[in-house]
């Protein structure tokens, strides 16, 4: 075995504080298992804008105990270098999360940090809630959300102004994370980090304040039948709480998927996006003769839904489609309330339909990269969106995408329009007849290796194509070099003859590449032909 990954292995053993991997490791020792020693020791777990995400194991390349407590450490040294002191953390039920919240709360105690952990696995908006409700300076959620079940992951909020940016309890951008990474990378050893044993383990005070506070966005209950399904995460509880504080019907759940399973074993991937993930809530809706089907991802911070449309049956709307839906009705209540003020946003992959919307009734409206981290950094958001069905629909209780609110908000909506004999098909039409029909659609290639995604947009700026699918490339803008006041970001914008837009991305939270597409056409029919014209070779093109 090479002697430099032999030293290097054996020296993780002697620190990891988790005597579980630390066997996994020797026994791979013993074996002279050099194949996999190598993947486990592949470089220490990148710390970026999503804070920590990936497969649990050994080894500094997976999560673990020994990954997160040096990154818990590396947040201790940030912490201290900006006098904050007081730290709220909360996890879901995936693998590890209960060790993982245990070995980060050690070491911020150990800090002399005043420490706070939920009562439970809850979900993301709870947290991001406990963080602003509580004053706390940092706030930790330990969740892969809707990545596959071998996975876990580690999520960072700030509470205050922090780096020169006012974060009101929102995920850390660019320069924080470089800053905590740089701590994180000067961690060399576990064995010498204080641990302490001080600190508060909350009831459900902070919990039935959320509930409190999100119920009152549905002021109006009404008696839709409405079948609900957490994806085997933990949006059930929670759910049924505030939908019940609202004063509405109970929720018709999905029981095989209603109680958090790390396994996930309905589901070939924990997000409702995926083909076939809310397949058995369709199902229900289809036993019970249901008016909604309302879906969250595992930690309940993203919201799909399904409707019954007269053209073609049950069917999951899109995440622009329901993007399009919360911003047309907001915008409407500020219309009629002139005291309701705010602005509008969507990340750059996400439809112009939303900015249409908010011009037509004179609101202000911000474009940004993709991730909710920096809808959240919008100044007055009155409602923000990223087609990944992230949706802000009260930035006031939580600074984050939040599938619960958006949930019961949804709810509403349909419950308005149902007492004008109208359904959510039929908001979606009237916009559609004001602005044209926006057909979107998201193609996601999976990959073993990253540096694919890479070498593909490598190639695309060297050598720009001069058509795609048929159709003359008009223009390609470089995310990485933005003419339009963006930060800059890994990806394309390619512009096709008739207006059609393409973005090409790498995921920020899974080995994917995405390509989002977008047509505006006169009807739904024009724009499905279209996208059915452009899917295969696109898929071509990018494979």
């Amino acid at each position: 075995m090479n002697a430099q990954l032999l030293a290097e292995v054996q020296a993780w053993i002697a620190d990891d504080p988790d005597p579980k991997t630390a066997a996994e490791l020797a026994k791979l020792v013993a074996a002279g298992d050099e194949v996999t020693l190598k993947k486990y020791f592949a470089g220490f777990l990148q710390f970026g804008t999503a804070g920590l995400r990936g497969p649990i194991g050994p080894g500094p390349s997976c999560m673990n105990r020994a990954v997160v407590g040096r990154t818990a450490a590396g947040l201790v040294a940030y912490m201290k270098e900006r006098g904050l002191s007081r730290v709220v953390i909360g996890r879901d039920a995936r693998y590890g999360s209960g060790d993982f919240t245990e070995e980060s709360a050690q070491i911020f105690s150990g800090a002399g940090f005043e420490v706070f952990v939920l009562p439970r696995p809850l979900p993301t908006p709870v947290l991001a809630f406990a963080t602003r409700e509580l004053n706390c300076d940092l706030g930790v959620m330990v969740t892969a959300s809707h990545n596959p079940p071998q996975d876990n992951g580690y999520k960072v909020y700030i509470g205050p102004t922090a780096d020169g940016i006012e974060y009101a309890a929102s995920q850390i951008i660019n320069p924080t994370d470089g800053f905590i990474a740089k701590e994180i990378d000067l961690v060399n050893s576990l064995k010498d980090v204080p641990r302490g044993k001080s600190w508060t383990a909350l009831d459900d005070v902070v919990v039935d304040k959320y509930v409190a506070r999100t119920a009152k966005l549905a002021p109006r209950p009404g008696s839709l039948k409405i079948v609900y399904t957490a994806m085997h995460g933990v949006g059930t509880e929670t759910v049924e709480k505030v939908f019940a504080k609202a004063g509405f019907p109970k929720l018709v759940l999905v029981s095989e998927q209603a109680q958090p399973d790390p396994d996930f074993p309905t589901v070939a991937f924990p997000n409702p996006e995926e083909p076939g993930a809310i397949d058995l809530a369709l199902a229900k809706a289809r036993q019970v003769g249901a008016d909604l089907v309302i879906a969250n991802d595992p930690d309940a911070d993203r919201c799909a839904a399904a409707v019954n449309d007269p053209n073609s049956g049950w069917r999951m709307l899109r995440g622009d489609e329901l993007g399009i839906i919360f911003g047309e009705w907001i915008a409407r209540s500020m219309a009629q309330d002139k005291t309701k003020t705010g602005a509008f946003g969507n990340s750059i992959v996400s439809s112009s339909a939303l900015r249409k919307i908010a011009a037509h009734y004179v609101i202000d409206f911000k474009e940004v990269l993709t991730g909710f981290k920096w809808l959240a950094k919008i100044e007055d958001l009155a409602f923000g969106y990223e087609e990944a069905i992230g949706y802000s629909v009260d930035s006031e209780t939580v600074n984050d995408k939040d599938g619960i609110s958006a949930a019961l908000f949804l709810a509403q909506i349909a419950t308005d329009l149902n007492a004008d004999g109208k359904t959510l098909v039929d908001l979606l039409n009237e916009v559609w007849a004001r602005h044209g029909f926006h057909g979107t659609e998201q193609i996601s290639i999976r990959v073993s290796d990253m540096s694919r995604i890479t070498e593909l947009l490598a190639g695309l700026r060297k050598n720009p194509p001069a058509e795609i699918a048929g159709r003359t490339v008009s223009s390609i803008d470089d995310l990485a070099a933005p003419k339009d006041g963006l930060p800059p970001t890994d990806g394309l914008r390619i512009w096709l003859d008739g207006g059609i837009r393409i973005i090409i991305r790498p995921s920020g939270t899974e080995a994917k590449m995405k390509c989002y597409i977008e047509v505006i056409t006169k009807d739904e029919k024009s724009a499905n032909d279209l996208l059915n014209q452009l899917r295969q070779p696109l898929k071509d093109f990018l494979a």
